[in-house]
């Protein structure tokens, strides 16, 4: 069963995307740096609208239909997400939701009739409930409710029921209910009252793997027996190291563990549910983010972090012995999103590259062919007029070395240097990836460097890396951050005088916090949903977040135990020293940056007489799901970037 839980605890990355501040020297960066990014022929690229790249179908979930015939998937091909049904041999689409105001997500077909599961919430508030399709195209929200939160696991071995997490007895723990398939009748099989986060129930219902977090770098896993209500620590260890739980086997005899006790990166163990005895089930040379197995037990799929790329490992099962098997002939770009059908004869799943966003493929294992049924890019758009982008790598100020995906304009050249700005992802603990980036082409498609910073404490590069910002948010962070100004001047197709920084949540706070206290270094700075005020930002969390409070608290900092460190860290609280132009984007309905955070900072910045661009959202919560909100946002993002970092101003 699977449908993972979210956040930064240990292996895992993203969430609340939070940060940083002070001062530091600026160093020279590397002699290397120019020779690594090399010079792109000074050819200007063909110009395309926001309305072009915007018309591009951004595409998820897959799934197989009970008598395989059928794919269903979400897509926002009408400008709001809904779900969708495709023939597996190609063919016109069929929406099977029509939203105009909320995004609706696929989970499944039900395993033995065309009813289909769906999730969405309202307005962008996160606060999710699951619904299903009938046969006859009526909607029923089993998870009804004012204020609570719903998760799909899984099905159970036997397809007769369905595992679901809610927080409606406690708005703080997730329980775990089992629905009957048929009528919806509902039984709770786990009562959730140790803030554990639910990974993963067996097939066989007698299992639950459960995971706790207790710092950012160092979780546990447990697992409870149904039947006797027994719950065992399985991942007992001495220093730091995360443990977490990944997936059950088919054949509820193993679940599969994530961990880096002892390494750098993450592996996965075994652990037998008979025996209780733990051995190396498969390591690599970067973290292990995944793996899933085909129902039959047959084939089995795991994924590779291996910088900034998810690299895939498909292997078959024959007896005891497992074998690698070659991948299908694709088109430029990596496989995401896998997802076997009951039967193990098929495989979905998506190609997303730099050029190219991402594409439904479904796979026939006898014929060893694989169909794509989806053309996602614009019509309008020649891929060849975008950039690939590229790994780069620069030494900050203490020798650290920071990587980072860089997108170079075609007509950038030492005799046309062009504006450029630092984009930093959101987490704390996430990570900028390769892939398709429709507004990291659009402004490389007008001209703009972009530079993917995955400063220090981001994940993907080894347990010492992604643990090197803990306590240090607002200082070794953004000074990686002010060194990649450095770095990319060192390319001599940048115009140094003309580099702004910009970012989502966490990135927005780092956008503040460079403008804050390094406002020397940046031209302008956008900052998207982004934390001013730690202090209110912390204690205003979602209730569900409770599992890993303590860990946020230590990671960033504790709201009464820190309050001086919060304050000193707060952009809000020394808006006084931004002098360069800002610009604010908020979602009214965002629970995890509430919009008082970018109110407060807008107007303490225009005491200053700085310009100041805010931009509100009344239908949108942390992030965008309409794409008429996404193409008005990326529209002001780049005229504002137009006025300010264009030649002369």
């Amino acid at each position: 069963m699977k449908h993972k839980t979210f956040w930064r605890p240990a292996a895992m990355a993203g969430a609340l995307m939070l940060a940083a501040w002070a001062a530091a020297p600026v160093s020279a960066a590397p002699a290397a740096a120019r020779a690594e990014t090399g010079a792109a022929a000074p050819r200007a690229a063909k110009r395309y609208s926001i309305e072009q790249f915007m018309a591009t179908v951004s595409l998820g979930g897959a799934s197989f239909s009970h008598d395989e015939s059928r794919i269903l998937y979400h897509s926002n091909e009408s400008g709001i997400v809904n779900v969708y049904s495709m023939p597996v041999a190609g063919g016109a689409p069929t929406a099977l939701t029509q939203s105009k105001t909320d995004s609706h997500y696929a989970v499944g077909y039900f395993p033995q009739d065309d009813r289909i599961l769906y999730t969405r919430d309202q307005g962008g508030n996160e606060l999710n409930h699951l619904y299903v399709r009938e046969l006859d195209g009526s909607e029923k929200d089993l998870t009804p409710g004012e204020k609570l939160k719903a998760r799909f696991i899984g099905w159970s071995g036997d397809k007769a029921s369905f595992l679901v997490a809610t927080n409606e007895r406690d708005a703080r723990y997730f329980d775990v209910y089992r629905y009957d398939a048929r009528g919806y009748a509902r039984q709770m099989i786990y009562k959730n009252e140790t803030g554990m986060s639910v990974a993963d129930v067996s097939p066989d219902g007698r299992w639950i793997a459960l995971g706790k977090t207790n710092t950012t770098a160092d979780s546990d896993v447990y697992l409870h027996d149904t039947r006797s209500g027994e719950t065992r620590h399985l991942s007992k260890h001495e220093g730091v190291a995360s443990y977490a739980p990944v997936t059950f086997d088919p054949a509820s005899r193993r679940l599969i563990i994530s961990s880096n006790d002892g390494a750098e990166f993450a592996r996965l163990l075994a652990y037998d549910l008979d025996s209780g005895t733990m051995r190396e089930f498969e390591k690599a040379d970067w973290d292990i983010v995944y793996t899933d197995f085909s129902e039959n037990g047959r084939y089995r799929v795991t994924g590779i972090n291996a910088d900034a790329s998810i690299v895939i490992k498909l292997r078959e099962r024959q007896g005891e012995v497992e074998r690698e098997l070659p991948l299908p002939q694709l088109p430029g770009g990596e496989i995401r999103g896998v997802r076997f059908s009951d039967s193990g004869r098929k495989m979905a799943f998506y190609v997303n590259g730099d050029r190219s966003p991402s594409n439904l493929f479904v796979y026939d294992f006898a014929s060893k062919q694989a169909r794509q049924l989806t053309q996602s890019l614009s019509k309008d758009i020649d891929p060849n007029e975008l950039v690939e982008g590229r790994i780069v790598r620069f030494k900050s100020f203490d020798g650290m070395v920071i990587p980072s995906v860089y997108y170079q304009p075609k007509e950038a050249s030492p005799t046309n240097r062009v504006p450029a700005v630092v984009f930093v992802h959101g987490g704390p603990g996430g990570q900028t990836m390769r892939g398709y980036s429709a507004l990291m082409q659009y402004l490389a498609n007008h001209g703009y460097a972009v530079l993917g910073i995955n400063n220090r404490g981001s994940s993907g590069y080894g347990k010492s890396f992604f643990t090197a910002d803990d306590g240090r948010h607002g200082r070794e962070p953004l000074w990686d951050c002010i060194e990649a100004k450095t770095f990319l001047a060192a390319t001599g197709v940048i115009d140094p005088e003309r580099i702004g920084i910009m970012g989502g949540s966490y990135g927005g706070y780092m956008t503040l916090a460079a403008l804050a206290f390094r406002p020397e270094a940046f031209k302008v700075g956008i900052d998207i949903f982004g934390v001013s005020n730690w202090l209110r930002t912390l204690e205003s969390i979602p209730p569900y977040w409770e599992s890993f409070r303590k860990a946020l608290y230590q990671e960033v900092g504790d709201p009464v135990k820190d309050k001086d460190f919060l304050i000193a860290t707060s952009p809000l609280f020394h808006a006084k020293e931004i002098r360069k132009p800002l610009m604010v984007i908020q979602g009214v309905n965002d629970p995890r940056v509430i919009k008082p955070e970018s109110d407060e900072i807008v107007d303490a910045v225009k005491k200053n007489g700085v310009p100041v661009e805010y931009l509100v959202f009344d239908d949108e919560g942390h992030g965008f799901s309409k794409k008429k909100n996404q193409i008005e946002a990326n529209r002001r993002m780049r005229e504002f970037l137009d006025k300010y970092l264009k030649p002369g101003v």
